[in-house]
C-alpha cells in the first residue's frame, strides 16, 4: 500500500470512530430515532446526488423490497440501537463493542450460506465473547440494568451488521457499491421517518454542538465515509480496505477521551485487544503489506466498527 492509501485508511478510521462521539453528543438532545432518521436521509440525498451525477443511481424496479430489507437490517435498526445505547454508554465503549460485527457475520454465514466454522473461527468467537465480558466487568460505568441493556443493544446492532453483510453477499452480488449505499440510506430514512416524527424530544433550534454533531454524523461519518471506503476498495481491494476495522475502535476511544473526557481503564485496552484478536481470527482480517491479487469488490455493510 502506498502512503496515500494509508492516509485514506487512517482518515476513514478517524471519521468512523468519530461517529460514536457525534451520537453521544446528539442522541440525548434529539432522541435516537430523530437523530438516525436525519442521518440516513441527509446522507442518502448527498449520495443520490453524486450517484445521479455519475450515472450510477440504483435500479429499483423489481428490487425495492430487497432494498427496504437491507435498509432496515443494515442501517435503520442498528443505527437506532447504537443511539439508544449511547444514552448511557460512553462513546469509547460503544465503539469497541460494535467491532464484534464480523464475529456475528461469521455465525450468520455459517448458518445461512453454510460457510464452515473452522477452529480458527470458533476461537475468534470465544475471544470476542471474552473481550466483551472483560469490557463489561472492568467498565468505569456502574454495573446495573442500564449497562446490561445498553450492551445488549450494542451487541444486537453488531448482529444486524453481521446479518446485513451476509444478506448483501447473498442478494446483491455485482450491484455497484455507490448505488447500493444510496438505496440503503434512503430506504432506512423512509422506514425511520414516521417513528422519528412521533418521538421528537425537543424543538429546534438545538445548541450548536448538537447541530454540528448531527450534520457531521450524516455528512462526514456516513456520506463522506462511504465515498472514501469505495475509493479505498478501488485502490487496494476489499481485503485491505477492511483493515479499517482494526483502527476504528482506537479512534473511538481517542475522541471520547479528548472531547468528552471519558474515563479509560486498563480493562478498556485489555478488552479491546481481546475483541480485536477475536475479529482477526474469526473474520480473517490480515494486514498485508506486500502486493497481492485484488479480489473484486463485493457489496456489504460498512466496515465493522462503523457507527
Amino acid at each position: 500500500m502506498r502512503a496515500a492509501d494509508w492516509l485514506m485508511l487512517t482518515l476513514l478510521a478517524a471519521i468512523w470512530g468519530a461517529s460514536y462521539l457525534f451520537i453521544r453528543i446528539a442522541a440525548p438532545a434529539v432522541g435516537p430515532l430523530p437523530l438516525m432518521a436525519t442521518r440516513v436521509l441527509l446522507a442518502g440525498l448527498v449520495l443520490a446526488a453524486l450517484a445521479a451525477a455519475l450515472g450510477r443511481l440504483p435500479t429499483l424496479r423489481g428490487r425495492w423490497r430487497d432494498y427496504l430489507l437491507l435498509g432496515l437490517v443494515n442501517a435503520a435498526v442498528p443505527f437506532t440501537l447504537i443511539a439508544a445505547a449511547e444514552l448511557y454508554l460512553t462513546a469509547s465503549l460503544a465503539g469497541i463493542i460494535t467491532t464484534t460485527a464480523p464475529l456475528f457475520s461469521a455465525l450468520v454465514a455459517a448458518a445461512w450460506l453454510k460457510d464452515p466454522l473452522t477452529p480458527r473461527t470458533v476461537l475468534g468467537l470465544l475471544l470476542g465473547i471474552l473481550g466483551v465480558a472483560v469490557l463489561l466487568g472492568w467498565s468505569p460505568l456502574p454495573l446495573g440494568p442500564e449497562l446490561y441493556l445498553s450492551v445488549a443493544a450494542m451487541l444486537a446492532a453488531a448482529f444486524c451488521y453481521g446479518l446485513g453483510a451476509v444478506y448483501t453477499r447473498a442478494a446483491f452480488r455485482g450491484v455497484p457499491l455507490l448505488g447500493l449505499a444510496t438505496a440503503q440510506q434512503l430506504a432506512a430514512g423512509a422506514e425511520l421517518l414516521g417513528p422519528a416524527a412521533a418521538t421528537v424530544r425537543s424543538p429546534w433550534p438545538q445548541p450548536p454542538s448538537v447541530v454540528l454533531s448531527v450534520l457531521a454524523l450524516a455528512l462526514l461519518s456516513t456520506a463522506l465515509a462511504y465515498l472514501i471506503y469505495f475509493r479505498l476498495i478501488e485502490r487496494v481491494g476489499p481485503t485491505r480496505a477492511l483493515m479499517v476495522s482494526i483502527l476504528v475502535p482506537f479512534f473511538g476511544v481517542l475522541w471520547g477521551v479528548v472531547f468528552l473526557g471519558e474515563p479509560v481503564t486498563p480493562g478498556t485496552f485489555v478488552g479491546l485487544g481481546i475483541v480485536l484478536g477475536g475479529v482477526v481470527l474469526a473474520a480473517g482480517v490480515r494486514p498485508r503489506l506486500l502486493p497481492t491479487r485484488r479480489a473484486s469488490p463485493t457489496p456489504g455493510s460498512p466496515a465493522p466498527g462503523a457507527g
